[in-house]
């Protein structure tokens, strides 16, 4: 495995170029995956999958108006930020079309999800994830890894200015503190998207939006003392926000990153930028299959439960070809990311 700090480059020869380029490599793997059956639909797991989320939703609510004022509603916060966390990756398969071949049902699930359920627009992330699955780890095109408050490679440090500089010194330290605030991120900047012209649907998304907060603050603060749904948000974001960040980050976050004019085939782009976590069954529920980041990202619309096969497939494949594979487990992957992030760093340490 490459130093995560290093850049990729590409050292093939010309005629490599030229074959790499009509994607002959990718076109046999998706040969592969084609002929074991891993594209189809499997709407009996979406429908099983999705009910129990569902369940658990409507579990949590009628917990929660049971109670009434007490402060054990804050176990009912931890319960409902893992229900959250649930949607958010069952909104993140609508948006690839896994659980639907077809557009519209794909699209009315996901803004019922994303924008009704979990306060988050649909239409403003589908365009950032889009960008990002483009060009993971880019660090031009993919809005993934743009310093808005962290720093991703030392490039970035020595030009980071403001928040960015000031927090890139101990990123790794801050990570998971500032990940407490991730869910009122995505809420915030879906409100801030609704503005932009690439918005297909603002008024739609702005109401459901609405919807979402009047629904979520009315019903905390007409059923808990003012201090009482104070601190149920406090928790309920706050671990909500960690399991999300927990879920993305050990996907890409300290893997190589690309630097712009670097020339890489589909399948190299995907496979040297993503990191594959390795845990069983409870790591395939907890991150709903984005453990499979490697094999997600070069089949996006693989249904969840056919991406374990991709991945033994693909690895063998990779092996072929010689192109580096990487898998590691839950643990290791976080302290590869925070050993990455305090890395690119040290200028700005280096610089106080």
């Amino acid at each position: 495995m490459a130093n995560p700090t290093v850049l990729v480059v590409d050292s093939a020869t010309p005629g490599q170029e030229k074959e790499r380029d009509r994607g002959s490599d990718f076109s046999e793997l998706s040969r592969r995956i084609s002929e074991a059956g891993l594209l189809r639909r499997r709407p009996l797991y979406y429908t099983v999958r999705f009910g129990l989320v569902a369940l658990a939703l409507a579990g949590g609510v009628a917990a929660f108006l049971t109670l009434g004022d007490s402060w054990a509603q804050l176990l009912v916060a931890v319960a409902l930020a893992v229900v959250f966390g649930q949607l958010g990756l069952a909104a993140h398969d609508l948006a690839h079309r896994q659980a639907f071949s077809r557009r519209r049902p794909s699209e009315a699930g996901g803004l019922l999800v994303a924008d009704l359920l979990l306060g988050m627009s649909y239409g403003w992330w589908m365009n950032k994830h889009t960008r990002h699955h483009a060009n993971p780890n880019h660090e031009e095109k993919d809005p993934d890894v743009s310093p808005d408050i962290l720093v991703w490679s030392r490039g970035q440090a020595s030009r980071a200015q403001g928040i960015p500089r000031f927090i890139g010194k101990h990123q790794a330290a801050l990570f998971f503190p500032l990940l407490t605030l991730e869910g009122l991120n995505l809420s915030f900047n879906s409100f801030k998207a609704l503005r932009s012209p690439s918005m297909k649907r603002p008024v739609l998304e702005g109401t459901l939006l609405v919807a979402h907060f009047a629904l979520y603050f009315g019903g905390l603060f007409t059923v808990l003392s003012p201090g009482k749904a104070l601190a149920f948000v406090a928790v309920h974001q706050g671990l909500f926000g960690i399991y999300l960040g927990s879920v993305f980050a050990p996907n890409h976050k300290g893997m190589p990153m690309i630097e712009e004019g670097t020339r890489l085939d589909f399948l190299r782009r995907q496979v040297l930028t993503s990191r594959n976590v390795r845990g069983g069954a409870v790591v395939d529920a907890f991150m709903g299959g984005l453990n499979y980041q490697i094999e997600h990202h070069l089949f996006p619309s693989m249904p969840t439960p056919a991406l374990a096969e991709a991945q033994v497939i693909t690895e063998r494949y990779c092996a072929e070809l010689g192109v580096p594979y990487h898998q590691t487990g839950l643990l290791a992957s976080h302290r590869e990311a925070l050993r990455h992030m305090r890395s690119v760093g040290e200028p700005l340490r280096a610089a106080r």
